[in-house]
């Protein structure tokens, strides 16, 4: 009897050996097709329990096929994702560990669902990006030359903007020099002698030329641009006609860009020069006050501007260092 039991549990182990070894050599193959029936080379292919237990993972090959092994019997799915399709994931099927090798259906993946983004950033921030190109400008690599914009759909500036780039300019290290040479040559000429002369005089027609450039400089381009919500800055055109160019350049001194982009009359740069001629009457001596300067000061701030502008318009940029050779863009 004893004999009968372990001939009979040892036949039941062998079975149960050969039944394990049936389904440990089963597989489950596929193949990845596109909407035309094209192979689809490099899809991931992910095979997992009806309960969604991860068994193993395999690409597809150039010719779209795929395979897993060693599948146990139960219920499955097959989920393929490749690039630019549509995720797939099959319907739940059967394997039997008495079959040697189960083919999955073929998988056609469809186009996947196009997205577009569209960043949408402030405009302060954009203009701030192009002020902070600006301030890289010097002529010759020295001389500021801030307040050309070579982008010609430049972002406005707000006020605490135009105060900012007002400020970056008037306190740049070149301006000191400016009065420097300005008081000196002024002195070696014996201009506007009610100064005088010897130190206290030089002193004086050095506050006097750095006063006065700094306040036309703030009175133009911070105070008077934001109070008439206009942009300080010449926008060079580049193209066209020479004398489409010069007429630009020229015209610019008397008409500037709105905030909004529209032309209009520069008022920043007629009642700025007016108004630092007239600051001006604080300090210069006596006798070079009255409306004379006023009108002289005046003359001299438009004229230069038209003067400059036709400077930057035909050689700035090539004398101007850290020109930016694309532009921030909205």
């Amino acid at each position: 009897m004893r004999h009968r039991l372990a001939v009979l549990v040892a036949l039941l182990l062998a079975r149960a050996g050969s039944v394990a070894a049936q389904e440990t050599a089963t597989s489950v193959t596929g193949a990845v097709l596109d909407v035309t029936g094209t192979a689809v080379a490099g899809a991931h292919a992910e095979l997992t329990r009806s309960d969604g237990t991860n068994i193993e993972t395999s690409t597809s090959a150039a010719t779209g096929t795929f395979s897993f092994s060693g599948v146990l019997s139960g219920s499955y799915l097959v989920t393929v994702d490749a690039v630019g399709f549509a995720p797939f994931t099959t319907k739940p099927f059967t394997v039997s560990g008495q079959t040697r090798t189960y083919a999955v259906p073929p998988i056609v993946l469809d186009i996947g669902a196009l997205s577009a983004w569209v960043v949408v950033r402030p405009i302060e921030v954009i203009a701030a990006e192009q002020i902070k190109a600006q301030e890289q400008q010097r002529l010759l690599g020295v001389i500021p030359n801030f307040y050309v914009s070579y982008v010609p759909d430049a972002a406005p500036l707000t006020s605490r903007q135009k105060l900012s780039l007002a400020t970056r300019e008037t306190f740049d290290w070149t301006a000191f020099v400016g009065a420097t040479i300005s008081a000196g040559t002024g002195q070696a000429a014996k201009t506007h002698s009610g100064f005088g002369d010897g130190g206290s005089a030089y002193a004086k027609r050095w506050v006097a030329s750095f006063v006065e450039d700094r306040t036309g400089d703030f009175l133009t381009h911070y105070l008077f641009a934001s109070l008439f919500h206009e942009d300080p800055r010449y926008f060079y055109q580049g193209s066209g006609t020479t004398p489409s160019r010069m007429v630009h350049a020229f015209s610019s001194a008397f008409v500037a860009r709105s905030d909004s982009g529209k032309p209009m009359p520069n008022y920043a740069y007629v009642f700025g020069n007016i108004s630092a001629a007239a600051l001006s009457n604080t300090y210069y001596p006596t006798a070079a006050r009255g409306a004379n300067l006023i009108l002289t000061n005046v003359a001299v701030g438009l004229a230069g501007r038209a003067a400059a502008n036709l400077v930057q318009e035909f050689v700035g940029k090539r004398l101007t260092k850290n020109v930016p050779t694309g532009h921030v863009s909205q």
